[in-house]
């Protein structure tokens, strides 16, 4: 399952539907759903730019440079 990286925009609370808790004002990752695609079109959130944090680069076993 593919994953949003989303925050609520300024002034706004977003609650996640599961746990009733608010989404961080930092953001954080949701599953692609349906109710997290209407708050994308809604303006409530927005997506992180997932530069500002990059994933660890992974290395590949056994390969020479």
């Amino acid at each position: 399952m593919n994953e949003l990286h989303i925050k609520p925009v300024s002034g706004r609370v977003v609650r996640d539907p599961e746990t009733n808790e608010p989404l961080k004002a930092e953001g954080e990752r949701k599953p692609n759903l349906g109710y997290w695609q209407r708050r994308l079109r809604d303006g409530d959130v927005v997506l992180v730019d997932s530069d500002a944090n990059p994933a660890p680069a992974k290395t590949q076993k056994g390969v020479k440079s």
